[in-house]
């Protein structure tokens, strides 16, 4: 009797310090991924040993976004004190803005759909954001983190947003451009960024899906991405970055795929885009916000991709001015059939400044876009021509750009390099570049320095 009393006690004992363990941490992995450039290792979370906090225990009900919305906030300050993983089970779930944390990763498991409300008023209030590279406060992103550290987002699940509303808002009417113009005068004047309130009647300047804002080692992985009202998935001003195993379809109005900003070490790997603009969209900032910040896009690595449909395969710019170097795109498919102007496109002008050099694109397939394999164009301003004045000029530095071993079936043309007379673009070279119909001819060249062409 004695011993097995003794025995029990032990098995309390023990039973007692287990459960007053201390949870375990978000960990790290390293990946080191191989460039035409001297590439750091990229640092991103790992949290297979975090504790689970799944959203039901914190009140989450199906078709009630109150609710729902509700317990994913709380369930993301609880994980945020030690590390975790908030789970969202399977089952359609309404919210409205999730609101990430550092030490947290969000995690949805095979057949769970969060579906975003809407309602501009569930993305209030405003929160330091940008627009088209100009940094303001606007509508919450759809999911968003600021200033966060080890931050995730995982799973077999699928991000969906509602678009009813946001359909209205793609139109471009009077109103909406004069916030804009109003908008890019206060950022060319230095107006603080707290001063540039864009919530409004008029202005209807929609949100991202995804933003992470100065945010360092972020992994997204694993899950699809349906409709968006803005930009897709926009890392900005963000140091290691993991983007990988996605699947996103968006076909409105600036429905990018992903926009790397102002962001350097980064990985985006084994990801299907469908969009209706630019599946990769590398950019860095406009004008004067940019200058300030004075960050470029950095040591940024593609592969493994597929396209089913977007303006470009990689485009680069136009909100570029602070910069865009070591970026290399390896081994990607554009899908037979697909709707695409350039594989590679690089556009600035001249109120851009910054540079864009050491561009590497290696092993593409695709079967026919409209224009061509490589555009780079200097005076590319849209609506921007007649909407605004100049207040800056600055040129943008364009060299060294290399692209080799593409197999593509037809295009309108090789390239078009249109360069600036003042500021002609370098060093642009293609090797192996197996074009089987050219519609009009290989070259349409204005201002550029040491072209070449090796088969």
């Amino acid at each position: 009797m004695k011993r097995r009393s003794v025995y029990m006690f032990v098995i309390l004992f023990l039973s007692l310090f287990a459960c007053k363990q201390k949870p375990v941490p978000v960990g790290h992995q390293t990946l080191k991924v191989d460039a035409p450039f001297e590439m750091p290792e990229i640092i991103y979370p790992d949290f297979s040993a975090c504790e689970e906090f799944v959203i039901t225990d914190f009140g989450a009900v199906q078709d009630n976004r109150q609710n729902t919305s509700a317990a994913i906030a709380k369930a993301i300050d609880a994980a945020s004190i030690s590390g975790g993983t908030v789970i969202v089970p399977e089952g359609e779930w309404l919210c409205g803005k999730i609101h990430l944390k550092s030490n947290v990763n969000l995690h949805l498991k095979k057949g769970a759909v969060l579906l975003f409300s809407d309602n501009p008023e569930d993305y209030l209030p405003a929160v330091y954001t940008t627009w088209e590279g100009m940094e303001c406060y606007n509508y919450s992103p759809l999911i968003y983190a600021y200033e966060c550290k080890n931050v995730g987002i995982s799973g077999e699940g699928v991000l969906k947003a509602k678009m009813d509303l946001w359909e209205v808002w793609f139109a471009r009417p009077p109103a909406h451009m004069n916030s804009l113009k109003r908008l890019y005068e206060m950022a060319s004047t230095d107006v603080p960024v707290e001063e540039r309130q864009m919530v409004n009647d008029t202005a209807n300047l929609r949100p991202h899906f995804i933003q992470f804002n100065r945010c360092e080692n972020v992994l997204l992985d694993g899950f699809t991405i349906t409709n968006s009202p803005f930009w897709t998935i926009h890392p900005y001003l963000c140091k290691n970055v993991v983007v990988r195993n996605l699947n996103v379809f968006a076909h409105g109005h600036n429905n990018d795929g992903v926009d790397p900003e102002m962001s350097q070490n980064m990985l985006i790997e084994n990801c299907v885009f469908d969009q209706g603009d630019d599946a990769i969209a590398v950019k860095s900032g406009r004008n004067q916000d940019a200058w300030r910040l004075n960050t470029p896009t950095k040591n940024l690595v593609i592969r493994n991709c597929m396209v089913k449909n977007g303006h470009q395969l990689l485009a680069i710019g136009s909100e570029m001015s602070g910069g865009v170097e070591n970026v290399y795109m390896d081994s990607c498919t554009v899908a037979d059939g697909a709707s695409m102007f350039h594989l590679v496109y690089l556009k600035t002008n001249e109120r851009r400044g910054g540079f864009i050099k050491n561009i590497f694109v290696k092993n593409i397939k695709a079967d026919s876009v409209s224009k061509g394999v490589l555009g780079i164009e200097t005076d590319v301003l849209y609506q921007w021509r007649d909407l605004v004045p100049t207040y800056e000029r600055r040129l943008t530095s364009i060299s060294d750009i290399h692209l080799e071993n593409f197999e593509v079936n037809k295009v309108q043309f090789v390239s078009r390099i249109l360069g600036d007379e003042e500021l002609p673009v370098k060093n642009v070279f293609l090797k192996n570049i197996s074009v089987k119909n050219v519609e009009a001819e290989d070259y349409i060249h204005k201002n550029v320095i040491n072209f070449r062409r090796e088969d």
